[in-house]
């Protein structure tokens, strides 16, 4: 057995540690710093998005007219007044096409600039911006600068002025009741406006592909450009393509600001659902029950064309699940 020496009985005790020292009151409660951080976001999601669909969805239930506080129930009659709307109806299958043009443009020219910058060898900090920079810019000041100044109609406008070069005449491009000249001026300003923004998204992607699977693709004989981009690079796009054309497809039927400022209420073709929304509560008869209904339709169409674009596109399945 281990005998006590003399030198051990000597030998000072190592004094403890001292730990810190806890931390005590509502600063170390993690609910307490959870609640102060997401607190006023949680308050300002709560009033001005939850309370507001939520009383949207009571009113397409009532007959709501020119008061938001109603009391003569009428069931689903706004609903059937929304859906025989020629108006409307004509709004969702004219948007729809529309939607099924500009998302993969877009797509395409979003995917195009981010391949072109991620190259770039020098200034890439620079055109990144340069192709950003009409992110922050307004749609409607956008739009009055596409109607007024480039589109404008007069000899002097800027694309009357380019195609005189040619010796063409003059377009109305605004006020021409032909519908090409309309959606020219319409597609071109919503891609200036949101092609930087999915530019950066494709480009954060493409930053994050692992550099070992072009050089084991070259090791294989795989040659650069064409057969790299379709068996590598589209491949790890996966997720932020699904991801690009969601918020596009969203953007899509929500779109209001161009076309008001743009198109107005003369054609009636070019009518987007959120403006026939628009006149129908807010116009001379105010009908806040119908518009509400023809929201609540809007927000299930929307709803329904994104889940089945996500399943075709596989968003938010796992890579084992590819």
């Amino acid at each position: 057995m281990p005998t006590t020496t003399t030198r051990d009985l000597a030998r000072p005790t190592p004094a403890k540690t001292a730990g810190a020292r806890p931390r005590r009151g509502l600063r170390a409660s993690n609910t307490f710093n959870f609640w102060l951080f997401t607190g006023p976001f949680l308050i300002g999601l709560v009033i001005f998005v939850l309370v507001p669909i939520g009383w949207s969805v009571w009113l397409s239930f009532f007959d709501a007219r020119f008061t938001v506080t109603p009391s003569h129930f009428v069931g689903l009659d706004n609903y059937r007044h929304m859906l025989t709307n020629r108006d409307f109806t004509g709004s969702l299958v004219t948007f729809t096409v529309f939607a099924a043009f500009i998302v993969p443009t877009t797509w395409a020219l979003s995917l195009g600039l981010a391949l072109l910058v991620h190259r770039l060898r020098f200034l890439r900090a620079f055109f990144r911006s340069v192709f950003f920079l009409p992110t922050a810019c307004s749609y409607v000041a956008a739009a009055l600068i596409w109607k007024m100044s480039l589109f404008n109609g007069v000899r002097f406008g800027l694309a009357n002025t380019a195609i005189g070069w040619f010796g063409a005449d003059n377009i109305a491009w605004v006020s021409d009741p032909s519908p090409p000249w309309y959606w020219l001026v319409i597609v071109t300003v919503r891609l200036w406006l949101q092609s930087g923004f999915y530019m950066i998204l494709f480009l954060a992607a493409l930053q994050n592909i692992p550099g070992e699977l072009y050089e084991a693709a070259a090791i294989d004989g795989a040659r650069p450009g064409r057969q790299t981009f379709r068996h590598i690079t589209l491949p790890q796009l996966r997720a932020t393509s699904a991801a690009v054309i969601l918020l596009l497809l969203i953007a899509a039927y929500q779109a209001f600001d161009e076309f008001y400022n743009i198109v107005g209420t003369k054609a009636t073709w070019a009518q987007t659902p959120l403006m026939v929304l628009y006149k129908t509560a807010l116009g001379a008869s105010q009908d806040y029950g119908s518009g509400s209904a023809g929201a609540v339709i809007l927000t299930v169409l929307i709803c329904v064309v994104t889940l089945f674009q996500g399943r075709f596109m596989g968003f938010g399945r796992g890579e084992e699940a590819r």
